[in-house]
């Protein structure tokens, strides 16, 4: 009983140093120090520690404190992966669709998605999403893809929100319903998403699912403008030529409002 005890003390020990060495390697990397990050790191993913692993893929893929190597990345993703981490799994997924480090090949990545989407990975259910969607490495299949985007969409995967208002626009898995179209866009845009504002500002310009409106349109879309989104931009300059002065300085003031309320909320 005795050489049992040792051996579980032995063990909590040898877990607790190794919890404590990972988190160094993470506050190494918070602060950007990413040298001191791979070196806590990389023994305990010697060690077959699969969150170390998958840093350490991470790591490689971004080029922090390595040269970047596609290859390596996928090597480590691959370790973590195996083990069950199940960004590790959406990852390989997306170096297989990419091509990255590996030959591409929509196939395998369909089954790395799929392992982490069935666990309720919303990241991954995203992606499966999307495979359906395009046809690739699946036939493609509105119905399936949109099954996949509401499971993320309902973890509140912004991306995936802002697809499944393009599904209902189009009618594609779906009945066509635009009313529903802008419900989903809505609240994509409401926490920052630029597809789904510029997409909200088109329907408030068409009027389409929602009563048009060009003060609420431009705001949408120089919210999108502002972060760099080119259709934004494109719809932002469209409203702006069907708007008085005194409408657009109504509607930049809405959209100073709103983003200060997010700056705040934050």
């Amino acid at each position: 009983m005795r050489v049992a005890l040792c051996s579980i003390i032995g063990l909590v020990f040898a877990l607790s140093a190794t919890a404590q060495d990972f988190k160094k390697g993470v506050e190494a990397y918070q602060r950007e120090d990413y040298e001191a990050a791979l070196a806590e790191w990389r023994p305990l993913a010697e060690q077959g520690a699969a969150a170390a692993q998958y840093n350490l893929g991470q790591m490689y893929s971004d080029g922090k404190g390595v040269a970047r190597d596609d290859g390596r990345a996928m090597t480590w993703y691959r370790k973590a992966a195996e083990q069950g981490h199940l960004e590790a799994q959406t990852n390989v997924g997306f170096m297989y669709s990419r091509g990255r480090g590996v030959k591409q090949d929509f196939a395998r990545a369909i089954e790395w998605y799929r392992k982490a989407a069935e666990q309720g990975y919303a990241d991954a259910q995203y992606d499966l999403g999307y495979m359906y969607d395009k046809g690739r490495g699946v036939p493609q299949d509105f119905a399936k893809a949109m099954a996949w985007y509401r499971k993320a969409a309902d973890q509140g995967d912004i991306t995936a929100q802002t697809n499944i208002g393009e599904m209902y626009r189009n009618g594609w898995g779906v009945e066509q319903d635009v009313e529903k179209a802008v419900a989903w866009y809505r609240k994509a845009a409401a926490r920052g998403e630029p597809m789904a504002q510029t997409n909200l500002g088109a329907s408030y310009l068409l009027g389409q699912g929602v009563q048009k409106d060009l003060v609420q349109a431009y705001m949408w879309c120089a919210l999108a403008a502002s972060a760099g989104h080119d259709k934004g931009k494109e719809c932002l300059a469209y409203t702006a030529n069907l708007m008085n002065a005194d409408k657009i300085a109504e509607a930049r003031r809405r959209a100073r409002e709103w983003s200060k309320s997010r700056r705040d909320a934050d």
